[in-house]
C-alpha cells in the first residue's frame, strides 16, 4: 500500500485530488494539510512514501515544504502539482529535490501514475510540464533552444551506451526496477548507473536528469510505462 500525504490550501482541490488517488486501491491517502508547515508536520508524523504539494501555499509554499521534507523525512518522495505560468517555480522545486510534476489540470490517470513511480523510485514529469520547462529554458533569447539541445547533446555524449539507455528510460518516467526489466538486468546494476549518469551529467536528482533527456531528444520511446 502506497501511503500518501496531500497538501493545497484549496479544499477543493484537496479532496478532488483524494478522491482520484482513492480510485486505485494500492493508494492509501493518510494526511492532509492546507500549507506547508502543516504539510512538513504530518510527513513527519504519518512518514508517507510520496507527498503531493501545490507549489502556491501560504506560509510555507510547496517548494520550501520539499526541500524540508527532503531533509527530514529523506524516505518519502515529493510530487509537485502545478499549474501554466509556473515555470520558474518549477525550476526551483527541480533544484530543490522534488521527484514529481504534474499539471493540475491533467488526466486523473497521470496524477495515479506519477504518484506511483514517484513510490517506486522514479521521476516522473508529465509531458506537458517537461515540455514546458524545456522551452521556458530556452526562451532566453535566440538561439537558446539551439545551444541548450546542443549542451544537453554534449553531456549525453559522455556517457556510456548503457548509461545513455538508462537515461533513456528515465527520461520516460520508469523506475529502477522498470528499467532493470526493460534492459534485462539486476536493480543494483540500474541503481549505479543513474548514479554515475546523476554524477556525469553534473545534476543532482532523477527529474533534473529528466529534463536533461528531454532536451537531448533520447527519451524512450511511449510503452506501457508503470508496472505495478
Amino acid at each position: 500500500m502506497i501511503r500518501v500525504l496531500i497538501a493545497d490550501d484549496e479544499p477543493m482541490i484537496r479532496k478532488g485530488v483524494c478522491s482520484v488517488l482513492s480510485t486505485d486501491p494500492g493508494i492509501d491517502v493518510v494526511a492532509e494539510a492546507a500549507d506547508g508547515h502543516d504539510a512538513v508536520e504530518l510527513v513527519r508524523r504519518h512518514r508517507p512514501a510520496v507527498a503531493v504539494l501545490d507549489i502556491r501555499m501560504p506560509g510555507m509554499n510547496g517548494i520550501e515544504a520539499a526541500a524540508e521534507i527532503r531533509r527530514t523525512a529523506p524516505e518519502t518522495g515529493v510530487v509537485m502539482l502545478t499549474t501554466f505560468g509556473e515555470d520558474d517555480y518549477i525550476l526551483q522545486a527541480l533544484g530543490g529535490g522534488a521527484a514529481g510534476f504534474l499539471i493540475k489540470s491533467g488526466e486523473p490517470e497521470e496524477l495515479i501514475a506519477g504518484v506511483r513511480a514517484v513510490a517506486d523510485g522514479a521521476a516522473y514529469l508529465s509531458p506537458k510540464v517537461a515540455a514546458r520547462v524545456v522551452a521556458h529554458l530556452s526562451a532566453t533569447g535566440a538561439g537558446a533552444l539551439a545551444r541548450r539541445r546542443t549542451a544537453a547533446r554534449e553531456q549525453v555524449r559522455g556517457l556510456t551506451g548503457r548509461e545513455r539507455d538508462v537515461l533513456a528510460f528515465l527520461g520516460s518516467g520508469l523506475s529502477n526496477g522498470q528499467i532493470a526489466r526493460r534492459l534485462h538486468v539486476v536493480e543494483g546494476t540500474v541503481k549505479a548507473h543513474v548514479s554515475s549518469i546523476l554524477a556525469r551529467l553534473g545534476v543532482d536528482n532523477r527529474a533534473a536528469a529528466a529534463v536533461v533527456a528531454h532536451e537531448a531528444g533520447i527519451v524512450a520511446p511511449a510503452q506501457p510505462p508503470f508496472d505495478r
